[in-house]
């Protein structure tokens, strides 16, 4: 029983010193240039989560999206270029406030591309 032990330690000390495999999940991430951040409410100040922000690069058309956290925000690693905004809306509801286009730069933090959503009626 002793020996056994022994050995089921060796193998375990073995294994933990053996980095496992190589595993390549495809193309990497883009450079990333900088960070688009807002918060999406309704008219009354409520954060509204769950919703999809989409940021489309302007020139090539290449997107990248988020979700709104409980608290409404949300935040987008994007490479440098110039994005247009969009948010997902659900039936009855329209924009009353959308952020303009934004360039981002490396580096760039660009907070407070916020969304206002109102109801149709």
């Amino acid at each position: 029983m002793l020996h056994l032990v022994a050995g089921l330690a060796l193998l375990l000390s073995i294994g933990c010193h053996h980095p496992g495999p190589v595993i390549d999940n495809g193309p990497k991430p883009p450079n990333v240039g900088g960070t688009i951040a807002g918060i999406v409410t309704n008219q009354g100040n409520v954060p509204v989560a769950g919703r999809k922000v989409t940021a489309i690069e302007t020139t090539a058309g290449t997107r990248f999206d988020a979700t709104t956290a409980g608290n409404g925000g949300y935040t987008i690693k994007v490479p440098q270029g110039t994005y247009r905004l969009e948010l997902e809306l659900r039936g009855g509801e329209k924009i009353a406030k959308q952020p303009d286009e934004t360039k981002i730069n490396k580096g760039d933090l660009d907070p407070h591309r916020d969304f206002v959503v109102s109801s149709g009626a």
